[in-house]
């Protein structure tokens, strides 16, 4: 069941992101536990295609933001590498297009394993 969004809880995004397909989950963490705010789902377009697995999953963070605008939230990703981008000292023309966008946000990227990820991959 969707509850309705409080900026008084920390924000919580999940994403999943394959080769077709975003999708994201918005939570907020309160005292009874996590609850979803929001869903969002979508085919990739064809410039996405060719992204490496790093950039898709870094990607849906991104566009989740985009859609949401929540800060500060928590990113929890099962892909280890993309918990390292903001301390990365090189960077694509892409990747620190995305490290301006996130830069404007309180942003805390937590890695978990890949079988608990399962609210994004059911989208």
């Amino acid at each position: 069941m969707l509850s309705h969004f409080n900026p008084s809880l920390p924000t919580i995004v999940e994403t999943n992101a394959s080769n077709y397909a975003l999708g994201a989950v918005l939570s907020q963490d309160s005292d009874s536990g996590k609850h979803p705010i929001a869903f969002y789902s979508r085919k990739r377009i064809p410039e996405e295609l060719n992204y490496d697995i790093h950039d898709k999953e870094l990607f849906g963070i991104v566009w989740a933001l985009l859609l949401s605008l929540a800060s500060p939230f928590e990113a929890l990703t099962y892909h280890s590498s993309v918990k390292y981008f903001m301390t990365s000292k090189f960077l694509t023309r892409r990747k620190a297009h995305w490290a301006e966008f996130l830069s404007e946000f309180y942003l805390l990227i937590t890695y978990y394993l890949g079988r608990q990820a399962t609210l994004p991959h059911s989208i």
